[in-house]
């Protein structure tokens, strides 16, 4: 069992436009929800691969009603869901149907009162037993510490579980210090972190803060990971085009269920490389392509950078 945590969860909304222009009113083709948050999103993913995952995080009002009905819904999936007063928050992506470009919108999230936030933490550590990895993934909601994330993986590290964390800014700087087994940043989110815009050395630094290991998302040109094992770096076999609502966690759930599974870490990359690829070709944000999948599982490039941390 893998346990994902999305403190704050969203019903995410897609509209479909046939061209998205600025002051304008638009006529929208189609609309599609489903619950969503990062955490939510790697969930999904890892219940295609066959894994069974429980998701935890924070719930609430009508639109976190939404949410629990359609997660309800959902094969392989478990609900453990805390709920809260405030409202879950929405996000809405617009996509140009003509250039295939998305515009996002996300709202800031419920309000979480510091019972709120005491009971979730029992509820995760009672959690936290017998499931073999755990996500800690997206943004904190208001009234969350900053510090939340290097709390739950501190948490974590005492079980025994080994902790996947996925987040941005002071929640992620904090967090790294805590010494989670795996940190997944993207190049902007490791640059703020490091102060480096070159990703070599800004990996190895992020190693250096605490992290075990480091992958770092490239966007369209792979992933740089920095382990106690050695560095790699991973590459699709071309350039696709499509929407990249999702990649980075599709990529989360490559690395996590190869982490499961004990495979090596070049066959985790490229999973994890092929899965977000995959993810920009898939008509839907955030779900992923099976056919582009598997074809390219066995065509990503992954090189042996040697001991880069």
């Amino acid at each position: 069992m893998i346990l994902t945590v999305t403190l704050n969860t969203a019903l995410d909304v897609t509209y479909r436009v046939p061209e998205l222009r600025p002051h304008t009113s638009h006529r929208v083709t189609d609309v599609r929800e489903r619950p969503g948050g990062k955490g939510l999103n790697v969930a999904r993913v890892l219940a295609a691969l066959g894994h069974e995952v429980t998701v935890t995080g924070f719930v609430g009002g009508a639109t976190g009603r939404v949410v629990q009905e359609q997660l309800a819904g959902a094969t392989g999936i478990v609900d453990a869901l805390v709920p809260v007063a405030g409202a879950t928050r929405r996000t809405v992506a617009v996509v140009d149907a003509r250039t295939g470009d998305t515009t996002q919108l996300n709202e800031p999230g419920p309000v979480i009162a510091p019972a709120e936030w005491s009971a979730f933490q029992e509820a995760y550590g009672e959690l936290l037993r017998g499931v073999d990895a755990v996500a800690l993934c997206g943004s904190l909601p208001p009234g969350v510490p900053v510090g939340a994330y290097a709390v739950l993986v501190r948490t974590a590290r005492a079980a025994g579980v080994p902790v996947l964390l996925d987040t941005s800014g002071e929640a992620l700087r904090r967090g790294v210090a805590a010494r989670p087994d795996i940190v997944k940043p993207n190049a902007d989110e490791l640059a703020e972190l490091t102060g480096s815009h070159e990703p070599l050395r800004a990996t190895q630094d992020a190693r250096r803060r605490g992290a075990h290991a480091v992958v770092t998302s490239l966007g369209p040109q792979g992933l740089l990971a920095a382990t106690p094992e050695g560095g790699w770096r991973a590459a699709p076999p071309r350039r696709v085009h499509g929407n990249p609502t999702g990649a980075g966690d599709a990529a989360v759930a490559g690395l996590l269920s190869g982490l499961v599974e004990r495979l090596p870490w070049p066959d985790r990359l490229a999973r994890a490389v092929a899965l977000s690829t995959a993810t920009v070709t898939a008509p839907t944000a955030g779900d992923f392509d099976r056919g582009t999948y598997e074809e390219l599982t066995a065509r990503v490039s992954v090189r042996d950078e040697g001991r880069v941390a």
